[in-house]
């Protein structure tokens, strides 16, 4: 069985730094999915590579973004890294919290930069997944609810789609997202508005998600005190 991961040599966009890039292979066997759209695959879980980590300068940034900062921001970043000591180095192999250092740091340098909401809902997604992995429950929830605000925000700030997510996609993971964090009445507010979108015809996938999860909430209000029906 060939080896999932494998390594190249990359250079850092901030400070021309050489550094050791790893990358999954493509071909991973997906075990399950949660509703929130997190991936389980076996032997090994993608998001922890997801972020390249500069151990010369500490910059982090997902690897579709990496290379994509533009010469104000490498400014920003030179100066705000002059003189510091980066003790840091994610390369090679990590363990999960070695990938949860890596997105927080991702995260600090999204907000520092100033970047779209998007770019930081995915990253603050993300990380609530291995929070999620490693059962780190609290941790988990407030990532969660911080993720759903990027979210607000780029669907109503950013036009759509936002990298690979479609507007009703990301429409059905604040529905989701909301749910999971205890905005019960909100969340099922926007699932009626992904259900009921025209976009709906098309991302049938998403619209049946959405519908799952509405008969999910249904049920689950039913077993609930008060909510069971009451004998004859």
């Amino acid at each position: 069985m060939a080896d999932p991961l494998y390594f190249l040599e990359k250079e850092c966009t901030v400070c021309e730094g050489k550094f050791q890039v790893t990358f999954v292979r493509l071909r991973l066997s997906l075990i399950k999915q949660d509703t929130d759209l997190c991936a389980y695959y076996k032997d090994i879980n993608p998001y922890y590579y997801t972020v390249w980590v500069c151990p010369h300068c500490g910059y982090a940034a997902q690897e579709s973004e990496f290379t994509k900062i533009t010469p104000s921001m490498i400014k920003r970043m030179q100066e705000f890294s002059a003189g510091r000591d980066v003790n840091v180095n994610l390369c090679g192999v990590r363990t999960r919290e070695q990938a949860i250092v890596s997105y927080q740091l991702a995260i600090f340098y999204t907000k520092m930069l100033g970047l779209p909401a998007s770019k930081l809902a995915g990253l603050q997604l993300r990380l609530g997944w291995l929070y999620r992995e490693s059962g780190q429950t609290d941790e988990e929830m407030k990532m969660l609810v911080q993720a759903c605000m990027s979210y607000e925000e780029a669907l109503a700030k950013e036009r759509m789609p936002i990298g690979n997510l479609s507007e009703l996609t990301v429409m059905y993971l604040i529905s989701d997202l909301l749910w999971r964090t205890g905005e019960r009445e909100k969340a099922k507010l926007c699932l009626s508005r992904v259900v009921s979108s025209p976009l709906a015809k098309v991302e049938k996938r998403i619209a049946d998600l959405a519908r799952d999860l509405w008969q999910e909430i249904r049920f689950i209000e039913k077993q609930e005190p008060g909510n069971a029906p009451k004998e004859s």
